[in-house]
């Protein structure tokens, strides 16, 4: 049992826990994905969450080979 948060294992919060495991590396940042984060899993690999939340809308439809369509009066 540990000393300080009183549990096995340690609380993850807790500073003897250990790390988490690093299960997948991001196609963008390089960084690791550590268990139970969430990350998109898109044909050029991995990309965590952060890296996610920082792109713009098109930034992300680039990534994934699309693109926003131009409206255009018909007729």
């Amino acid at each position: 049992m540990c000393s300080m948060c009183l549990m096995i294992p340690c609380h993850p919060r807790c500073p003897n826990a250990s790390e988490p495991a690093v299960v997948r590396i991001c196609s963008r940042c390089a960084g690791g994905i550590t268990e139970g984060e969430e990350y998109l899993d898109s044909d050029e690999g991995p990309i965590c969450e952060e890296c996610l939340s920082d792109m713009t809308a098109n930034e992300y439809l680039e990534y994934v080979g699309e693109r926003l369509a131009t409206a255009q009066k018909e007729g």
